[in-house]
This record gives structure tokens, C-alpha cells and sequence, in this order.
């Protein structure tokens, strides 16, 4: 059986980022910045009370009636009890044999073309260290982009307002970034797993690792550009964010109006339409909150069953780190141009340069990723460099002007030129014809 370590890493990362945002809104009120104290408490509470609520709604404790479960819940202390639980299960799994197990079949990937389809017994100890293991991974991104990416943000900004890093301060931010990079890295796994729950699929080390670099890099270089543009531009920070957050918020929702598909009803049973329509919500919510700091591996898909979009596509990935990088670059200029005097002693050619060259370092990570690592690159129908040429291809044939216009171009640029010559022909022969007056002329 295998150790179940993601869900020691969740919950070392929630309680240390739990503990270090409450020590630090300690440090903000005895300064006298009740702003930043309350800021810091509403970006750590908030996602904790999601976090214990995504607990609560993937094992379904309400409708197994344990009142216990659920006041620790209340208090915040769901993670802590799941984690003791999960060890126990794990730890006493074993020794004695279970009555009940049942037999789930899963395919090889395939080999030489040829993909085996092999059966494995689970039992009910091993279930539930996968249900466990599933709902500490989405809790850990509900942390991830609803609580340590606003939280990362702020404290970023604070740190560029007051012109100084305490230790405090750079230890939370740390393990803020460490965190949305962890959420992001499951967030990948987690799509990986759905969109090919057919499969044994194995993440190999160096997968992890290419990821990790990718997320970093993308996740860092995205918060260091909305911190400079907000530090500079007050006023339009909103309507940045603004934009961001809605337009991927209702994206799944007008392509579900679009598909004219009937209304979801299959989520959970005891849910009403009215419960089924804030769990959707709240899918779209933490959609949004995923990409406005990094592109989402899972693509929801209202009319879809598992409301998941299983099909791989190439040109909506290019299309988003595309338009991501215009905007990153655009938000860099603006704050180059309006740049105060904070950054009197900071060379901003070269941060900008920096921030840029980080970017495509996400980007060079993330192909790595899909040419050489992905677990099931072998399934793919074409390859990430085959998508990617066929995007470029479209992209040059949508700017590339009609060929009627190219037509019309030509003729009139050869009409031209036999009007030029017809002219200038006429002018030689009228010479020819009367030599004494050409003569005459030079005389």
C-alpha cells in the first residue's frame, strides 16, 4: 500500500501557512496597520472554511450523520483529524484480512501499439486512502488559488510599499509560494488522473520535477507583475483583475448555454437544483481564481457528466499563454512608464527583461513536460510540437490577407507598368517620326 505523503505535505503546508499569516496579522496590529492585519485574516480564514467545507462535501459527512466530524470541522480542525485517520488506516491495514474486496480493471499504457488490461484487488482499507488522497489533493488547491495566491500577492505588495522584507514577512511568502506551486502541481496530477482514469498511470520523478520548475516560474513571474503594475497604477488594478477573474468565471458557463444542454442534475442526489447551481458556482469560482495566476490543467466542461473537458487541446493552451504574455508585457511597460520613485535604485530594463525571460522559462518547462515526461504522452493523438506548428500554422493563415486581394494587387500593379511602357513606347516612336524638329530643338 502505497504511503500516503501528499496528505502529510497538505497539511504541513496548510497548518504552517495557517500559523505564519495569524503570527504575521499579530505583527500588522501591534504596528498599527488594522488594513493589512484584516486583509491578512480574511485571505487566511477564507480558505480555510472552503477547505473545510471541500472535506465535509467529498465524504459526504453530512448525510452519514457524524456530529463529531462535523463540529471539528467548525472549529478548523478537519485536516488535522482526516490526516490522523488516514495514518491509522494506514498503519493498521493489514492485519486484519477484509471480508470485502472489490476488483477494479485498469490498462496498461500501451507497448509496440499494444495496451494490456490488467486487474487489480482493492480493499476497503485502500479505498479509503484514495478517497483521502482525492479530497486532501483538491482541498490543497482550494488553498493553493483562493487563499496563498491573494495572500502571496498582498504581502508582496506591502513588502514594495514599505520598502522592506521582514524575516516574518519573507517566510510566509515562502511558504505561499511553495503552496500555490504544490496546489498547481496536483491540480496537474489531478487532471492527469481523470482524463485518463482508464489507465494505471505512473508520475515518474522527473515529471514532478518539470512541474515543479514550471509552476514556479509562471506563478512567480505572474505575481511579481501584477504586484509592480498595482504598486504604480491604482487605479486600473481592479479593472485587471476584474477582467481576469470574470471572463474565465463565465467562460464553462456560456458554453454550456451554447451546447442548449439540460441542466446538470447528477452531481450529487441529495443536492436541489438550487445546491447543484452554488456547487457549480464555486467549480467556476475556483476556475477563475486557478487562472489568473496560471493555466489550469482541467478544463471544466458544464455539459459533460464529469464536468471535466477530457480531450486534449492544443490550441487553447497556445491561445492562453499567448495572451498571457501580451498581458505581462503590456502591465511591465505601463509600470516602466509610470514608475515613481520607488524604484529609484532598481534598473527596470533589466527587471523587465528578467521577469520576461522567467515567463518563457515557465513555457520552456512546460513543453519539456509534454514532449518527454507526461506519463501518457503515448496516448496523445498528435504531440505538443505537432499542436503547437498546426497553432502557428492557423494563426499565419488567419493574418495572412485573402488571396482575391493579392490577385487584385498584382493586376493592378501590372496595369501600371503596361501603361508606363505603352506611354514611354509611344514617346520613342513620336521621336522616330519627326527627327528635324528633335534637330531643330537641339539647335
Amino acid at each position: 500500500m502505497k504511503f500516503p505523503g501528499s496528505v502529510l505535505v497538505s497539511l504541513v503546508l496548510f497548518v504552517a501557512e495557517t500559523a505564519a499569516a495569524l503570527c504575521l496579522s499579530g505583527a500588522y496590529r501591534s504596528a498599527g496597520d488594522r488594513m493589512w492585519q484584516w486583509l491578512t485574516l480574511l485571505f487566511a480564514l477564507l480558505p480555510c472554511a472552503l477547505v473545510q467545507l471541500s472535506l465535509v462535501f467529498i465524504h459526504r459527512d453530512v448525510s452519514r450523520d457524524r456530529p463529531l466530524v462535523l463540529l471539528l470541522h467548525l472549529l478548523q480542525l478537519g485536516p488535522l483529524v482526516r490526516c490522523v485517520e488516514v495514518f491509522y488506516i494506514y498503519f493498521h491495514a493489514g492485519r486484519v484480512e477484509e471480508p470485502y474486496v472489490s476488483i477494479t480493471k485498469k490498462r496498461q499504457m500501451p507497448k509496440d501499439g499494444y495496451s494490456e488490461e490488467i486487474e487489480k484487488e482493492v480493499g476497503q482499507a485502500e479505498g479509503k486512502l484514495c478517497t483521502h488522497r482525492s479530497a486532501f489533493s483538491r482541498a490543497s488547491v482550494i488553498q493553493a488559488f483562493l487563499g496563498s495566491a491573494p495572500q502571496l500577492t498582498l504581502q508582496l505588495y506591502i513588502c514594495v510599499l514599505q520598502q522592506e522584507i521582514t524575516a516574518a514577512r519573507s517566510v510566509f511568502m515562502v511558504l505561499s509560494l511553495l503552496s500555490i506551486v504544490y496546489g498547481a502541481l496536483r491540480c496537474n496530477i489531478l487532471a492527469i488522473k481523470i482524463k485518463y482514469d482508464d489507465y494505471d498511470v505512473s508520475v515518474k520523478p522527473a515529471a514532478y520535477l518539470c512541474i515543479f520548475m514550471w509552476r514556479s516560474f509562471e506563478i512567480a513571474t505572474r505575481v511579481t507583475v501584477l504586484v509592480l503594475f498595482s504598486s504604480v497604477l491604482q487605479i486600473w488594478t481592479l479593472p485587471v483583475v476584474l477582467v481576469n477573474f470574470f471572463g474565465f468565471f463565465f467562460y464553462p458557463w456560456i458554453l454550456f448555454w451554447q451546447s442548449k444542454s439540460p441542466f446538470p442534475e447528477n452531481i450529487e442526489k441529495a443536492l436541489s437544483r438550487v445546491g447543484t447551481t452554488i456547487v457549480l458556482c464555486l467549480l467556476t469560482f475556483l476556475y477563475a481564481g486557478i487562472n489568473m495566476f496560471c493555466w489550469s490543467a482541467v478544463q471544466v466542461k458544464l455539459n459533460d457528466p464529469d464536468l471535466i473537458n477530457k480531450s486534449q487541446n492544443w490550441y487553447r493552451l497556445t491561445v492562453y499563454y499567448m495572451l498571457r504574455f501580451i498581458e505581462n508585457a503590456f502591465l511591465l511597460l505601463m509600470w516602466y512608464i509610470y514608475k515613481t520613485d520607488i524604484y529609484l535604485y532598481v534598473c527596470a530594463p533589466l527587471l523587465v527583461l528578467q521577469l520576461l525571460i522567467g515567463y518563457c522559462m515557465a513555457v520552456l518547462f512546460m513543453l519539456v513536460f509534454y514532449q518527454f515526461c507526461h506519463p501518457c504522452k503515448k496516448l496523445f493523438s498528435s504531440s505538443i510540437s505537432e499542436g503547437l506548428l498546426s497553432c502557428f500554422k492557423f494563426l499565419c493563415f488567419i493574418c495572412k490577407p485573402p488571396k482575391s486581394t493579392i490577385l487584385t494587387d498584382k493586376a493592378e500593379v501590372k496595369s501600371e507598368n503596361t501603361d508606363e511602357a505603352w506611354s514611354s513606347s509611344k514617346t520613342i516612336d513620336s521621336q522616330k517620326g519627326n527627327p528635324h524638329q528633335s534637330v531643330s530643338s537641339n539647335a
